[in-house]
């Protein structure tokens, strides 16, 4: 069977179903009629302005963010999907930090829920820095079909390595 980096970690048989799907060219019509539109959130404005509403409805008390921009230089699965940033500089004897998120590019021509997945993760990094149990906790409480929105995503990035094109 074809690896599927993005899928490594889940069970065999959704592998191979999705690997059927791919040979059958059924995956892209798939993923299609389940979202079968795209977000308009396509300026780092916008995705301020997207970000810091999940984050005033669900992590007032969390800290403070700067910046949340798209990135085009995060695109591989080793730097990840989207980064949560904290830079700590000295300031008149103060330490002053600085939280900030970066969303890889190829987010602004996705469905609306992968993004909020995206971001999800990454505002859950205010209060928790590790994935651990109370980490996905929080994604859950923040986003309720958060896991099956990653295996999603995952599926669509599996379908962007192996057809090329987004559907």
């Amino acid at each position: 069977m074809a690896e599927f980096p993005y899928l490594s970690h889940y069970p065999e048989h959704l592998n191979h179903q999705i690997k059927t799907l791919i040979e059958e060219e059924k995956l892209g019509r798939y993923l299609l009629a389940k979202y079968p539109t795209t977000h308009t959130i396509t300026s780092d404005k916008a995705l301020y302005a997207y970000a810091m509403e999940l984050k005033s409805q669900f992590l007032r008390k969390a800290e403070p963010i700067t910046k949340v921009l798209y990135d085009g230089k995060i695109s591989d699965i080793n730097d990840a999907l989207g980064l949560h940033r904290v830079s700590i500089k000295n300031h008149g004897g103060r330490l002053r930090s600085k939280s900030e998120i970066r969303v890889a590019s190829l987010f602004k021509a996705v469905p609306e829920p992968f993004l909020k997945m995206i971001v999800v993760h990454e505002l859950a990094h205010l209060k928790e820095k590790q994935h651990n149990k109370a980490f996905y906790a929080l994604c859950e409480a923040m986003e309720p079909r958060y896991h099956q929105l990653e295996f999603d995503v995952r599926v669509y990035l599996t379908h962007l390595d192996v057809v090329g094109k987004v559907y």
